[in-house]
């Protein structure tokens, strides 16, 4: 891990997750706003279609995974994005605890263009194909996501490093979060 007190590279601002606002990158999986209705005689609401998963480029098939992410600590240094260009992944949390999202669009990665989004605890998101992001960033303490992503034959997954360390301060999340 960096010394934050050598740190080199910028500071990243954070924005609070909301639909509008992540749509360039996938799907906020939350109920408000859902197409919700009664099933099981009554006994159930069914929240519908929440995400698109979008798995099956060159035969692949969804899979659903459970990930504990170890709590990250900020002031928080982004170095890589990865992306999926074969599906979408979907990160729904089972712990209801904040989290942090780096993304950029598809295409060629532009640093420029990546933005950071703090999550309300109990919202997932669902990563459309191609789109860059970091891993799992949990925050706080250790945290489980179900992870709903692609299995099969194909290259679905690029790395790329930054050419300079974006940093995540709590100062930021925290400005978000109000």
């Amino acid at each position: 891990m960096s010394n934050p007190m050598q740190r080199s590279g910028s500071t990243l601002a954070v924005e609070l997750l909301t639909r509008d606002a992540f749509a360039p990158f996938g799907d906020v999986i939350q109920l408000e706003g859902a197409n919700a209705f009664p099933i099981n005689l009554g006994t159930t609401i069914r929240y519908h279609d929440l995400a698109k998963v979008d798995v099956t480029d060159e035969g692949g098939c969804a899979l659903i995974n459970l990930f504990r992410g170890e709590a990250r600590v900020l002031p928080f240094e982004v170095k890589m994005l990865e992306r999926h260009p074969l599906g979408s992944q979907a990160f729904l949390p089972i712990d209801r605890r904040p989290y942090l999202i780096v993304v950029a669009p598809a295409g060629d990665l532009d640093v420029a263009q990546i933005r950071a989004f703090v999550t309300q605890g109990w919202q997932g998101v669902n990563y459309a194909k191609g789109v860059w992001h970091h891993p799992l960033i949990a925050l706080g303490e250790v945290s489980d996501f179900i992870v709903v992503d692609r299995g099969g034959a194909g290259h679905n997954l690029d790395e790329q490093d930054l050419p300079e360390s974006l940093w995540i301060n709590e100062d930021a999340v925290r400005s978000a979060r109000r």
